[in-house]
């Protein structure tokens, strides 16, 4: 079994094919959508490939370090920023394939008008092993 993450955007990835952004949907409209998530995930979890996911709110920082004993150096919001991630989902499959495959029926969640939105979502395998200096070049 692989471990990969499924990263859903806010913004910076291809456009969705129901390109209506979430706060202009109706309330029903936005139910239909966190319970197919929530379906999606419990059906996951039956066949054991489910291990984790979150939806993740738009605010947020940039944080690193700044010296020794300095405060962290902030940056944010950074709600404009092209990258942000909507929320994630940890599958444990057997292939990459598989990976694509639960990603593609996660992509169907419907979205306006009840339709399915067809959103692009990232599919990245976690590593198996730290890198080698041979991996890096």
């Amino acid at each position: 079994m692989a471990k990969y993450l499924l990263l859903k955007h806010y913004r910076g990835a291809p456009t969705p094919v129901n390109d209506v952004p979430m706060d202009k949907w109706a309330p029903e409209e936005i139910s239909a959508h966190v319970q197919y998530m929530r379906d999606f995930a419990d059906r996951l979890e039956g066949t054991g490939e489910f291990v984790d996911g979150q939806a993740l709110a738009p605010e947020g920082a940039w944080v690193r370090y700044d010296g020794e004993g300095r405060s962290p150096v902030t940056d944010g919001p950074f709600a404009e920023t092209k990258d942000l991630i909507a929320g994630w989902m940890v599958i444990d499959v057997d292939s990459y394939e598989r990976a694509v495959e639960l990603a593609g029926e996660l992509s169907a969640a419907p979205g306006a008008g009840g339709q399915p939105i067809h959103e692009w979502l990232e599919v990245r395998p976690f590593l198996a092993a730290p890198p080698t200096i041979s991996d890096c070049h």
